[in-house]
């Protein structure tokens, strides 16, 4: 070997170490890291049941968390970090230029070394299933090496705080990402609404019924799950551990607990809440010194000036980054502006609370352990409804609600000079909306206000604040009551037939009016000729959904069309969408709808009358989380329709570029009914299925189910398990 091979060979061996020096930890765990990971397996157990559900046991809490969160990365991990990205402000990092205002909203509040300085004076038990967390995820990168992490290669116990409440939507997103670029980005980009999507946003939410023993037949209290989320957004999945934890239900990809569902003795269902707990404040701003200051009462108050840095991947694929010079308040920080105001914003920042509120319920075993639980008061956006094996049901509002002044309308931006707009500590939770064992036996929440939730037996909106809630009622809230209020024998069977009742209530309130246009038409009016067979099949229509239905189509259509035409008139007049088209919309604007939809059936499906089933489909082609669709692939037809019109199951659908047929991807997504008692009894179903490799046989294992109701039964105790078990095993075997 000469001279130049010689040192050919030691620069090649120096390179080779540089590469081990660097390379992700995951990739080449430390001893002691790998040694730690490999005693924690050793002591978990996962069992795959035959619809690929984990269940997950480990000899501590800790020793769960592991587990679980290992199952999840095993069956999803892309959903996983991608859901992490997003928390931290890191989704630049992995998708480009395009995410860096959505992560500039993020690090307007998460900051890591904040973070950090958190997870330090967290609770010592907490700490530990943080610390699990991590190994949890840490290993299985560790033992899945072909595994590619788009940004984190290495997961630190820290970073669950940053994702500590499983909401589909958190407060953080009541952030404008224009507004936001407006006020500290330059050359903004006017935002299109894509082609073929309407100008509504699909509602976003959830149901929950609790029925109580009076009113089953059982005499066992009753618990509906059925968040609206969008698709694939959480695992379904079991965790145990012999320190009292047996959770089962809906994990949000990433986070270790269970975040609606229930144990062998209590059961929770979160739906999103009208309570107004995010605030905008008008700032008054002056220069002094070339510095900014704020008005507050009487004094100038300096304006807190920091830089944030928001790294991204370019177009080339090398990393970039833009810097932000950032302001904040003692509100909160700066967001966007308004009528010579700077606009700042309030909300909760609770994570160290808001996770042990999220862990310590899912060990709840009674109403009042899980209200001693709900005192921590880290619950911004979500009701609870809340069932017992002691027959107890109950409702709970959220429990970060801030007391505020009720003179201000804080539905606006106050004026944040004025210190009498201030957040003044937070109610108590018999100070909020709340209810146990009401005489009817039943509590319902459907997004809409608690002042319905019990029928004659709700609270009374006089007696709280205006703030309580914002959103009023809505056509699913009508339609609970409709199908809870008469029924004294509900079981399982029975409460799911309630939970998928096909009435559209939206449409029994406005196809009355728009038959009276038509019918009030001159017979000269070219109207009375184009939509004679339309109005003759509404006019006899029962109101209720189903594949084969025609009027739930052209209803459908009629009524997406009149929304986008009467939406910005409503809006200016201060009028619910729904009331502006039922009482105030004319009678030509109602007609011109019904033509217009009829048009774009015919246009598209070769007929007007073309029946639901072939129009509202679920189709799951790849493991995106956007997921593409193609009327030349398979699907199957879905009977219920979007929720704006009342159907309490859920199917946000519309069309997409390249399509003629509608996709859902929000809606019903996990759903449950749970019967408590000395055994708890549940069915359950997961939209399409529970793994997201499409060569998974559990990856749309569960869509017929899915779109027809029918539920699977929940394999909760060992025995049912060890029934059903496809495959057992320990992390990394």
């Amino acid at each position: 070997m000469n001279r130049r091979q010689l040192f050919r060979g030691f620069c090649n061996m120096l390179t080779l170490v540089a590469l081990l020096v660097c390379m992700p930890l995951p990739a080449r765990a430390a001893g002691g890291d790998l040694a730690r990971w490999q005693q924690q397996a050793a002591r978990v157990t996962i069992v795959r049941d035959d619809w690929g559900i984990a269940h997950v046991r480990g000899k501590t809490d800790a020793d769960a968390v592991f587990g679980m969160i290992y199952a999840q990365a095993e069956d999803d991990f892309n959903r996983v970090e991608t859901n992490y990205l997003n928390a931290l402000g890191r989704l630049a990092e992995a998708e480009g230029e395009s995410a860096i205002w959505q992560d500039l909203r993020m690090k307007l509040f998460i900051d890591p070394a904040d973070l950090k300085a958190r997870y330090a004076k967290s609770p010592d038990w907490l700490k530990t299933l943080m610390t699990a967390w991590a190994d949890g995820l840490n290993y299985y990168l560790h033992t899945h090496p072909t595994v590619k992490p788009k940004v984190i290669t290495r997961f630190e116990p820290w970073m669950a705080l940053s994702f500590s409440e499983g909401s589909i939507g958190g407060d953080i997103e009541r952030v404008s990402l224009g507004d936001l670029e407006a006020f500290y980005g330059k050359n903004r980009v006017a935002m299109a609404v894509p082609q073929g999507e309407p100008v509504w946003k699909e509602p976003s939410g959830s149901n929950g019924f609790a029925i109580a023993p009076s009113r089953s037949a059982s005499g066992k209290a009753l618990l509906l799950i059925n968040p609206h989320t969008s698709f694939f957004f959480r695992s379904e999945l079991q965790m145990t551990s012999e320190e009292g934890l047996n959770a089962y239900g809906a994990a949000t990809w990433g986070q270790f607990f269970i975040y609606q569902g229930f144990n062998e003795r209590a059961g929770w269902m979160h739906t999103s809440s009208g309570v107004d707990v995010v605030d905008e404040f008008a700032e008054t701003i002056a220069l002094k010194d070339g510095k900014p200051y704020y008005r507050y009462g009487k004094a100038l108050r300096p304006v807190t000036v920091s830089t944030i840095d928001v790294p991204y991947r370019a177009a080339g694929g090398a990393m970039a980054s833009r810097r932000f010079t950032v302001y904040k308040t003692h509100h909160g920080p700066v967001v966007r502006a308004e009528g010579g105001k700077w606009i700042s914003i309030a909300l909760m920042m609770k994570p160290v609370e808001a996770l042990q509120q999220s862990w310590l319920r899912t060990k709840a075993h009674d109403y009042k352990s899980f209200l001693k639980v709900a005192e921590l008061k880290a619950n911004s956006s979500n009701n609870t409804i809340f069932a017992d094996a002691d027959g107890n049901i109950a409702y709970l509002h959220p429990q970060f609600i801030p007391v505020r002044d009720d003179r201000f309308d804080y539905t606006k931006p106050v004026d944040g000079s004025d210190p009498a707009t201030d957040w003044k500590g937070l109610h108590a939770l018999d100070a909020a909306p709340h209810l146990l064992n009401p005489a009817n036996g039943w509590i319902m929440n459907t997004n809409n206000w608690p002042y319905s939730m019990a029928g004659e037996n709700s609270p009374r909106q006089a007696d709280f604040p205006r703030y309580m809630d914002m959103f009023g009622e809505n056509p699913r809230g009508v339609h609970a009551t409709m199908v809870l209020k008469d029924r004294k024998d509900f079981t399982l069977a029975s409460l799911l037939d309630a939970a998928y009742d096909s009435y559209l209530p939206a449409f029994a309130r406005l196809i009355p009016p728009l038959v009276a246009a038509y019918d009030a038409l001159p017979e000269a009016d070219p109207l009375k000729t184009k939509l004679k067979g339309q109005i003759a099949l509404l006019r006899h229509w029962d109101y209720r959904w189903g594949i084969a239905s025609r009027p739930t189509s052209l209803a459908v259509f009629w009524g997406e069309d009149l929304w986008d035409a009467v939406k910005a008139e409503a809006e200016a007049r201060s009028v619910p969408v729904y009331e502006y088209m039922a009482e105030h919309a004319t009678a030509r604007q109602k007609l011109d709808a019904l033509a217009s939809a009829s048009d774009r059936l015919t246009r598209d499906f070769g007929s007007w009358g073309t029946p639901w089933g072939e129009i509202n489909r679920f189709q799951r082609l790849t493991g995106a989380i956007v997921q593409p669709f193609n009327d030349a692939r398979p699907s199957i037809p879905v009977p219920f329709t979007s929720s704006r019109w009342g159907s309490l199951a859920s199917f946000g659908a519309r069309a997409y570029e390249g399509t003629k047929r509608y996709y859902g991807t929000s809606g019903n997504s996990f759903v449950a009914v749970v019967e408590f008692g000395d055994r708890v009894r549940a069915r359950a179903v997961s939209a399409g299925g529970e793994n997201g490799d499409p060569a998974s046989p559990h990856f749309n294992d569960q869509a017929e189910r899915y779109s027809t109701g029918n539920l699977r039964e929940v394999y909760f105790y060992p025995d049912e398990i060890a029934r059903h078990a496809q495959r057992t095993y320990q992390p990394g075997n």
